[in-house]
Parts: C-alpha cells; sequence; structure tokens
C-alpha cells in the first residue's frame, strides 16, 4: 500500500444516486412468501423484487386508499 494516494484525476461515481440505503421494515409473513415465491419463479431475489415494485409504484406516483381507524 502507498503512504499517499492522488486523486486530483479522480472522477465521482456515476451511479452514486441510485445507490441503495439499507433500512429496517416489517412485513407480514405472507407478504414476504408472496415475494420469495415470484422470485423462485422468476430467478430473482425477493428483496430485489420488492424494490422493483415499489420503485415503480412511486414513479407512477400511486397512491394507496386507505380505511384506517386508529385504535382509542
Amino acid at each position: 500500500m502507498r503512504k499517499n494516494y492522488d486523486f486530483s484525476n479522480a472522477k465521482r461515481n456515476p451511479y452514486a444516486k441510485r445507490l441503495k440505503k439499507q433500512i429496517t421494515i416489517r412485513l407480514d409473513t405472507d407478504t414476504i412468501e408472496y415475494f420469495r415465491s415470484l422470485s423462485e419463479e422468476n430467478g430473482i431475489a425477493y428483496q430485489t423484487l420488492i424494490n422493483l415494485y415499489l420503485r415503480e409504484c412511486a414513479a407512477a406516483r400511486r397512491k394507496l386508499s386507505i380505511n384506517w381507524k386508529p385504535a382509542a
């Protein structure tokens, strides 16, 4: 390893904006199993499928209609 490195000609990563961020999310077992079965059919990791689906929803600006009443 060198003691010093020259980064004066370095370029920024063009894909840096597309990097993924790790989060923790709680999903129902049924939901996970659904995406896992899809992943086996398509040969794509289930987390990737979930990300693709969520990205598609965000791009289409889909909104969920919810009739939820908080506990009193």
